[in-house]
């Protein structure tokens, strides 16, 4: 009977430890073993040692993509906090149609990636888009919101927000209504102000609700492809060439398989770092 309950184990397991072997630990395994090969795909595979890791301290297009990734990431991440927090703080509140209002906001996030940045492709058109058309309608100059260096990165990094928002408001909405009513109540009875409530209620209230928003912006906006492969290319000047873009590029484009599983592994220890010093930094404040 023991035997028999032990192989029930197992096989119950088995169908998770196969998902495992074939979509995780495999790719892995091979990405790693791959960045000391040079391969094409076509030919095979080339072993050429730490090659492609010196290849990687002299790549400037890579630091170039990084920085522009961190830029994205420096604005996004706060307008996200900001519009999905002070949305959700509304929405809270016992208004009408605000089922309708949620399931809105929620919208941008099913809807397909590419399709989101096509239609803001044409909201930001120099000519005829129509952000363009009310800054000349005021009497004000038009913006090259995706050919203009300054602003192109800018301009991604609303569309993204957009795009997600949604979905950070629901999460701040679970964590609001956690907060006890109670100590709103004795607040209002020692004569706190909504400001001195938010600050010294709400937020350490929903702490953990924030560090989860940031740490899957941060996810999100390191992942930063579809929008510039779409909008941009990369453009103008790599001033949205991101990191996971110039991966695609170097493997995709110029089939250096070898090359960008090294700037890949290289890329996953940058995030990892990233959200750990985010997560140190979130729960001792």
């Amino acid at each position: 009977m023991k035997i028999k309950k032990t192989l029930y184990s197992y096989l119950l397991v088995t169908p998770y430890l196969l998902h495992f072997i074939l979509f995780v630990a495999f790719p892995v395994i091979f990405s790693i073993v791959l960045t000391f090969h040079k391969w094409n795909i076509i030919s095979p595979m080339q072993f050429i040692g730490l090659s492609n890791y010196k290849k990687l301290l002299l790549d400037t297009y890579f630091l170039k993509a990084c920085y522009n990734t961190i830029i994205f990431l420096l604005i996004h991440i706060p307008l996200q906090l900001a519009i999905a927090l002070g949305l959700a703080l509304v929405l809270r509140e016992n208004l009408k149609l605000r089922g309708f209002f949620r399931s809105a906001f929620f919208l941008p996030v099913v809807v397909s990636g590419v399709v989101v940045t096509i239609l803001w492709q044409q909201l930001y058109g120099f000519e005829s888009g129509i952000f363009n058309r009310l800054l000349t309608g005021l009497g004000l100059s038009r913006i090259g919101w995706l050919i203009d260096p300054k602003w192109a990165m800018v301009s991604i990094a609303i569309m993204a927000t957009w795009k997600n928002v949604g979905l950070y408001i629901i999460l701040f909405l679970v964590g609001l209504q956690s907060v006890p009513t109670s100590l709103y109540e004795a607040a209002d009875l020692e004569g706190a102000n909504p400001w001195q409530k938010f600050r010294f209620i709400t937020l350490p209230a929903i702490n953990p609700t924030m560090f989860m928003v940031v740490i899957l912006s941060t996810i999100s906006g390191f992942s930063l492809f579809i929008e510039p492969y779409v909008m941009t290319g990369g453009g103008p000047l790599n001033s949205t060439l991101s990191a996971v873009l110039y991966i695609y590029k170097q493997g995709f484009f110029y089939y250096h398989m070898g090359y960008a599983a090294t700037l890949g592994l290289t890329f996953a220890l940058v995030i990892l770092a990233v959200v750990a010093l985010q997560r140190k930094w979130i729960e001792s404040s």
